[in-house]
């Protein structure tokens, strides 16, 4: 994957705006505070390609990038942020129906590696395995837990997803670059 030739798009608010070109779509979510944005610019090796806010909550659309011919598709966050309750269930109504499109081509579930996953996490794994697509898990902010910890950390997310062994656990930090070259290599084994 070039990530040289990487463009921002679309931003779909509505079913109807979502993009059914027959490119792969490789779909990332996550919490409002895990650092998904993080993780998608340390990927692409760039500083603000994909918006990074001072508070939770930025991406409040399906975000599409095109990157060397594959859609790399940014979901909006989840959990904690600073909305109304009605902008979350928009959120949520959103991400159904793009989990329902059946567009989704593999999955990219972002957590943090400090803590063991929310119930918003599991259910986010589960609308990725209804929708029949191969899962990766990035365990992102490593670089804030302590070496001697991280395996355990590790365990329990591996534990709290309920992890298969097609499933792909990929340790990253997005502040270092850990893991950079793992996530890269499986995106690209998956289109």
């Amino acid at each position: 994957m070039n990530i040289h030739k990487a463009e921002f798009v679309k931003s779909a608010a509505g079913a109807k705006d979502f993009l059914r070109d027959g490119r792969p779509q490789l779909a990332f979510a996550g919490r409002s505070n895990v650092g998904k944005s993080s993780v998608i610019n340390r990927l692409l090796n760039r500083k603000n390609f994909a918006r990074v806010g001072s508070t939770p909550g930025k991406t409040v659309h399906v975000n599409y990038f095109l990157v060397d011919g594959v859609w790399l598709v940014d979901l909006p966050g989840y959990g904690y942020a600073k909305v109304s309750q009605s902008e979350k269930d928009r959120w949520g109504r959103l991400m159904e129906a793009y989990f329902r499109s059946g567009l989704i081509t593999a999955g990219v579930l972002i957590v943090d590696a400090r803590h063991a996953p929310t119930g918003d996490d599991v259910t986010m794994l589960e609308w990725f395995r209804s929708s029949g697509c191969p899962l990766t898990v990035v365990a992102n902010k490593l670089d804030k837990v302590k070496k001697s910890t991280r395996e355990e950390c590790l365990g329990i997310i591996r534990e709290k997803l309920q992890l298969t062994e097609e499933d792909c656990l990929i340790p990253f930090s997005a502040e270092d670059g850990t893991g950079r070259d793992a996530l890269l290599a499986r995106l690209e084994a998956l289109t």
